[in-house]
């Protein structure tokens, strides 16, 4: 399960990357640590074929009797077409943009470990496997109804370097437009097609440590 990333990117970067005109995109400051129940952003397509980029609060919700609500920030592919995921899966998809995503090792106290992609440019963007939907009643035991959209990503088996941290699950990348693109217009199968453990080679370890924030932050453009 993997519940914090980070958005270490300006926006200018996400339209390039992700082909969002500014006027289809939310304002949002860079975002070292996203929990879950935290807003961020999402990138779906429009009827009229454009991108948009709004913000969204992670964590699909799952009502339980007798508990509280339960925020799910994971989907897992083996559970993908299964009643609670299935509709968002057919016809609510979009991606989850990242820098870097963490998981804790289990110890006590637990450190915290950060993976980006693997290159010479630290904190290339990427994007998760993503489902968005409307939910409409309590996120606490005892609390309103409310109104919010919300995301999951999609996680699957880990690779021998994700699985050093976290021998069960990993998050799905995707890393390239052409699967961007099938994700969030391809069919169903398509879609599936592209759920799939990352090459262990893509990915490293750019942080270790008690801090549950990416600290990386990219370098100032000079003035002028």
């Amino acid at each position: 399960m993997c519940n914090l990333y980070s958005v270490r990117t300006s926006r200018a970067a996400l339209a390039r990357k992700f082909g969002l005109s500014d006027n289809r995109m939310a304002a949002f400051e860079p975002l070292p640590a996203i929990f879950p129940g935290h807003l961020a952003p999402i990138i779906k397509q429009n009827p009229d074929g454009a991108r948009e980029l709004v913000l969204l609060s992670w964590g699909f919700v799952l009502l339980r009797e007798g508990y509280a609500p339960k925020r799910v920030t994971n989907t897992r592919d083996d559970k993908i077409r299964t009643k609670f995921w299935r509709e968002s899966f057919e016809a609510r998809r979009c991606l989850v943009p990242a820098t870097s995503f963490c998981e804790p090792d289990g110890k006590t106290p637990s450190q915290w470990h950060w993976f980006a992609l693997n290159s010479h440019e630290p904190r290339l963007l990427f994007a998760f496997p993503g489902l968005y939907r409307r939910w409409q009643g309590p996120i606490k035991r005892g609390g309103p109804n409310v109104h919010i959209e919300v995301f999951s990503f999609v996680t699957t088996l880990p690779n021998r370097l994700t699985r050093s941290i976290n021998p069960e699950r990993s998050p799905a990348l995707l890393l390239s437009e052409p699967e961007a693109q099938i994700w969030l217009m391809g069919t169903p199968e398509q879609a599936f097609g592209l759920i799939k453990t990352t090459d262990p080679d893509r990915l490293t370890i750019v942080q270790s440590g008690f801090d549950k924030e990416d600290l990386w932050s990219p370098p100032e453009t000079p003035a002028g």
